[in-house]
Parts: C-alpha cells; structure tokens; sequence
C-alpha cells in the first residue's frame, strides 16, 4: 500500500486567503492546483473558503473506561477545479491517535500527520497572520493538521482518523464528547447581517453516531443533553448500545453515564463559575429490581361523550385502555370509570387483575360508546373514592377531550371538590390527558400539578393509542416511591422538581438546582430515600463532588433555567399576573434563549426584536403574554401547556420537535457561547450579564495586537467568546474584558 506523507508546503498561503474556524472538527480549507506542488490561483467569487462536510460517522467502543473512536468524514468538492487542502483536526484532551488514512480511487492510504506540537505552531502562527478572531476557537486544543491532493472537481474525499482516551469518573458519573460543533462562517462576519462576500457557511450535511459500552458493573442512566439518543441496554444491563442521528451539527456530542451497584444508583454532575452560585444535574435510576415491583392500585378514567366520536377518538382510546389492563400484573389491584353526563364504573370497587379481572375490563371496555355531555367533577370524585387505604402506590388516569358541559364547570369549583375528595381518601398521583384542542388546559394542568402527577396533551396529528399506552408502559412498573434527598453538607436551592415522585423500571428521575456552599464540597454523602413493597429504604451514596470551580458542563444553566421558567409559567396561568414573576421569566428566558409567550420574538424565522429593548417595547409584549397566557382551551393555549411540561422536565437542550421546542435557535443577533449569552449591538457582542450596574475591573485590548494574542493565549477561556468578532465585551472571572479595533 502506497504511504501519504501529509506536508504543509504550499499551503500555509491557501489557509491565509481562505480562513476558517471550526469548534473541534476536522475541517479542509481548499485552494486551486494547476501543477504539483500546488500554487495557489485566485479563486472565483463565489468559492467555499471551506469543503463542505457531506457526513460524518464515528463509531465508538467504551470498555469500563476507555474509549476508542473512529471517525469518517466524507468532504465535497463541488466545484469544478482540482483542489489541495489543509486539514486541521482537534482532539479531545489526553486522546492519542493510533491511525489516520485518506481514500483515493477507492484505495485506503495510511498517512502521516504533524505532531500536536508542530501543528499547534503552525496553527498559532495562522492565527497571528490571518487576524480573524474565528480562528481563534482552536485555541487551547489538541489539534493535529495534514495536508490533503489531490481533491479531483465534483467529488468525495473520505478521511478517517483512530483515537483513544481514557473518561474520566466524578461523583458517579462518566463523560464521552464527540466534538461535531462547527459555529462560525468561513469568513468571519463583523455584523451579524449576511455576508456579501459570496463565501457561504461551512456545512455538515448529515452526522450518525454508534457508542458501545461494555462495563464490569451494572450500566445506571445513559443520557445526552445535546442530542436525542437511542438506547438498547443489553448483557443484564452491563452493556449498552447508544446511536444518534441528526440533519446537521451546531453543537458538540455529549454523552453521560453510571452505575448501579444496588437496587437504586445516583450520579451527579456540576457547573459552576467563580464567584456565583454552582449547578448541580443529579440522576437516579433503578437497577435489576425485577423482583422489588410494587404492587399497585390504578383507575383509568375515560371520557365517553359525544365528541369523543370524532376522528375516532374513542376507538383509540379503547385500544389503549385494553393495552393498559394487559400490562398489568396478577397482584395489582384496578377500576374503569366512563363518564359522559353521568358516571358508570366497571365495579363498585377495585378488583384483582389476574386473568378474571382483566377479563371483566376488556368486556367493560368494549361496552363503552360515545354519548352525552362532559362531566368531569363527578368522574375525578368518583374516580378518587375508588382507592382504599394500603401502603400500596396508588395511581388515576384521567383522559378528556372536552371542557365540563355537566355539573361543576368551572375551573375553580371542580378543583376545590377534586381537593377535598383527595383529601377524604389516600394520597394518591393523578395524570391527566387532553385529547385535541377543545381541553381546558388550566383545569387538567391544575388536577396533576396538585396530586403529584402530570399532565400531558394529544393533538389531532398525534397517535393517541400509541401515547397513552406509551406513558401507562412508563409507569407499570414501580421500584421506589415517594422519594426525598438529604443532600448532606451540600447547600442547595431552587431544586426542581419540586415533587420528586416515584422512580419507575426503565425510567430515571433527573433532579436540577444550585448550590451556594462558599467552600468546596468533596466526598460528600447523598441519601435518597422511598418505599419498596411499603417499607421505607435509604440508600446512600458517597464521594459526591461539588466544586467551587467546574466549567465543563455548561449546558447545565440553560437546562436550570428552562426548569425554573417552566414553574414560573405555571405559576402565572393558574394564579395570574405577578409583576414579580413575569420579570424573573423575562430575564431567564431572554439570557438562556426560551421560548416563552413573553419572549416569542426569539422564535422568529426572519429577524428578532432588537436587544436590549425598551420599557414600553417589553410593556407591549408582556401585553400580548398576558393574553396569550389567560386563554385555557384551544391550540395556542395545548401548545403553550405542552411547552410549560417540556421544560419542567427538561434534561436535553435537543430540539425534538421544532412546534414545542422550548430552546430558541441562534439568531443573527444573538449568539450562545457556552453558558453565556452575547447580544450584537452597538457594533459589539456584549455578555446579556454586563449592564451599567456591574462594577468589575476592566481590562481592553485592542483586537490583533501583541497584547490581545498574549492575553488569549495566557486565558485560553476568552478565545471562544473573543471569536465572536473583532470587538467583544465579556465578564470572565471577575474582570471585564474587551477587545476592540479602536
């Protein structure tokens, strides 16, 4: 096999013409070749300053600790021209490549890269020359650079690189970060408007992920808060496979696990900046449990009325009753209510569902047919006075497509009958669905928010047999309920949720607040506590690290944030305007990038409200919220509900679905750096956190000079927010700095 040796000969002149940055990706900067050695040609205009990325796959084996990845990148030459390009790739700290390859003609060869060393000089001295602060993103990384011909017109070039590295462990939890984030423009943009330049934004078309974990110990949570995963847990829960796949990439691939070692495991990760309050993501899960399952008593409640004939709505939700009394187990106890004007149950008390039982629901269920009006008062009394005193958990569904037309109507009324029935009976956790658009979305909020449960909407594009018999699936099995946490010597605050619930098989509860200890907390000691068959069990868990400084996982202030402006939200709709409140979701909202009904302009597609804003721009807008927030029924008012339950439960800053995504996109405007959130105006990015009212030591360079290349280099921190542009306004340890050409 022919070996490639990768020089930079030739090349340095090509990356100066043609910059770009990328966030710890590979990336090949293109220039002409007429002859070889290459010699560069000036380009036409428009050209691509960089290759775009057609795909990327890695594929990764994580064995207890270590892991392996490989890498292919498949680049596009769409051009018309034979192309030689630099390649510049950052590696994550402590990694060590063990091969790197280049295709040709369907041919793999093996090549050569410079050091780390040789390419961080090449790279520093680039940075120096091109003076553009995008370029500065690579600074304090591992980065390794080849050369790249030839690159034939109109086609792939398929690279593919081997490294190793060791994850390191904290407070339980283990941390894997593929590195896909490519946000910038080739050229770097001094206003956020469209470049004029013909040079088009570098692009990654598609990217596909596969990580295996194999573990000695029992695999607890596998999550990822960048990204949506899949996950199939296999060999007893001792191996996992994981993949990922999205249309594009702005943001790094974060990947967090543990372990079980007994009936429950817990891990904790944290973020926090010097000088402010910390973060804190704690996440419990359940282990090989299979025969610690409570025994519980549910009732499924069900609207019969008339309209629940349309678009066969109760056919549906037949199928996903059937489904519900399917999966229970011989030792749980049930109840069906139907309800329309009036209220009929399947018994007059709950029964066994063993083979008898879920008989005599499936013949009950079949009866059901849809007339009358909607009573929804007498079916949540009568639906409560089902249960019975028992140390077993006690669970109500209740599933509606309408407001009440029957008896009590309104929204306060129903609520105060629902409580003091709740409160003749035994604590119970009620869930509540709405079917369409026609629900009264406060009521059905309220109804879960007060009996520990929540709530949850179908819309009419939505599979309603398949979401239902999902969630009753989610919560078939428990394994520990009414949980509590002593945190031990760690000072928490703004802990949400506020009800922690029950912990299911399958599931994780992920647990959000701050901490404020003014010292570092190490080898501290947590405690969750619950009940297992009605016995109260504590399990501890040691070496829990809270630091005063932790700066890796700063997507943690974003995912707090949406926690707590989905609580704030609640709290407006069901006790109306508060002044207090509706700041607070204002400010949260507007530094982390929700989408609230307060904040919606972050959400437009063509141009965003400019910031800061005015007194009575903000008056008008609150306006609006006020109006949007009092509507109960509709689909404004489903959409918003949904919204306010995703970020209550939020533990991703993925997308999902684009129509309830609760993360605003990255505007022209606007940009996220991390945990920090810069704001273009007056011709400079400026951190939301500096206003007039921060007084902090301020120290200014001026942008390119000797001193602002010594001070990002001694700070590498800054680098990533002084990429944003040529002048840029940040608060960083205590100290204000900016750079600015003037």
């Amino acid at each position: 096999m022919r070996k490639v040796i990768f020089t930079v000969t030739g090349i340095l002149l090509a990356f100066l013409a043609f910059s770009t940055a990328a966030k710890s990706q590979g990336v090949i900067v293109p220039i002409i070749c007429d002859i070889r050695p290459c010699r560069p040609i000036p380009p036409p205009v428009p050209f691509q300053a960089s290759l775009p990325i057609k795909s990327i796959k890695f594929d990764t084996n994580i064995s207890d600790q270590t892991a392996t990845t490989k890498v292919e990148q498949i680049f596009r030459n769409d051009t018309n021209y034979t192309l030689e390009g630099i390649f510049f790739f950052a590696i994550p700290d402590g990694a060590a490549i063990s091969d790197f390859a280049i295709w040709e003609n369907d041919k793999r060869l093996t090549g050569e890269v410079r050091t780390r060393d040789q390419a961080r000089q090449i790279y520093n001295e680039i940075v120096r020359k091109q003076r553009d602060p995008g370029l500065l993103e690579f600074i304090g990384k591992n980065i390794i650079q080849a050369s790249i011909f030839p690159i034939p017109p109109n086609s792939d070039k398929k690279l593919e690189i081997t490294y190793t590295q060791v994850l390191k462990a904290d407070s339980g939890s283990i941390a894997y970060v593929y590195p896909i984030g490519l946000n910038r423009s080739p050229i770097q943009r001094r206003e956020p408007v469209a470049a004029t330049s013909g040079y088009s934004r570098p692009e990654v078309r598609q990217i596909s992920g596969i990580v295996r974990i194999d573990s000695s110990r029992q695999l607890g949570t596998i999550y990822s808060p960048t990204h949506q995963i899949s996950v199939d847990k296999r060999s007893g829960g001792r191996s996992a496979i994981v993949t990922m796949d999205a249309a594009g990439a702005n943001s790094d691939f974060k990947l967090y696990y543990g372990y079980t070692e007994s009936a429950i495991g817990a891990s904790m990760i944290t973020y926090r900046e010097p000088g402010k309050d910390g973060y804190f993501l704690l996440t419990i899960t359940p282990g090989e449990v299979s025969n610690s399952f409570e025994n519980k008593d549910i009732v499924l409640v069900i609207d019969t009325s008339g309209s629940m004939a349309d678009q066969g709505k109760l056919d549906k939700a037949k199928a996903a009753l059937k489904y519900a009394v399917e999966t229970l187990r011989d030792s749980d106890n049930f109840n069906i209510v139907a309800f329309s004007g009036d209220v009929r149950l399947m018994e007059t008390g709950m029964i066994a569902a063993n083979s008898q039982g879920k008989k005599r629901g499936r013949e009950f269920i079949e009866s059901l047919k849809p007339s009358g009006g909607t009573n929804i008062a007498d079916a949540l009394q009568s639906a409560i006075r089902q249960f019975k005193p028992n140390e077993r958990p006690k669970m109500l569904v209740f599933m509606t497509d309408g407001n009440p037309t029957v008896g009590l109507m309104k929204t306060d009324q129903i609520l105060d009958a629902t409580k003091k029935a709740a409160k003749e009976s035994v604590p119970m956790r009620i869930f509540t669905f709405g079917f369409g658009f026609d629900v009264n979305t406060s009521l059905l909020d309220a109804v879960a928010t007060d009996n520990g449960g929540m709530s949850d909407y179908v819309a009419p594009d939505e599979d309603l047999e398949v979401k239902v018999s999902n969630f009753v699936t989610k919560i078939s099995s428990p394994v520990l309920t009414d949980l509590s946490i002593n945190y031990g010597s760690l000072e928490t605050e703004m802990i949400y949720p506020r009800d922690l619930g029950d912990l299911f098989n399958g599931g994780q509860i992920v647990v959000i607040g701050r901490y404020k200890n003014s010292q570092a907390v190490s080898e501290n000691t947590i405690t969750v506590s619950g009940r297992i068959k009605g016995q109260k069990r504590d399990f501890t868990f040691r070496n829990i690290n809270a630091p005063l400084r932790s700066e890796t996982n700063d997507f943690l202030p974003r995912l707090w944030a949406a926690r707590r402006v989905g609580w704030l939200l609640e709290e407006l709709r069901r006790n109306g305007e508060s002044s207090e409140l509706k700041t607070e979701v204002i400010e949260l909202a507007t530094r982390y990038g929700l989408i609230t009904p307060y904040t919606s302009y972050l959400a437009v597609e063509d141009e965003m409200a400019p910031l800061p804003m005015s007194a009575a721009e903000r008056d008008r807008i609150a306006n609006e919220a006020a109006k949007s927030m009092a509507n109960v029924s509709g689909a404004p008012a489903v959409s918003l509900s949904k919204k306010q339950n995703n970020m209550k439960s939020s533990i991703s800053l993925a997308r999902g679905d684009k129509k309830d995504s609760v993360f605003a996109d990255s505007k022209e405007n606007i940009k996220f750096v991390g945990a920090k959130t810069f704001v273009y105006t007056d011709g400079e990015w400026r951190d939301l956190e500096l206003t007039d009212k921060v007084k902090l030591p301020l120290v200014e360079v001026k942008t390119f000079s000797k001193e602002y290349f010594d001070l990002v280099s001694s700070i590498p921190d800054l680098a990533k927010y002084f990429s944003l542009g040529d002048k840029v306004a940040v608060i960083l340890d205590g100290k204000i700095y900016r750079c600015s050409p003037e």
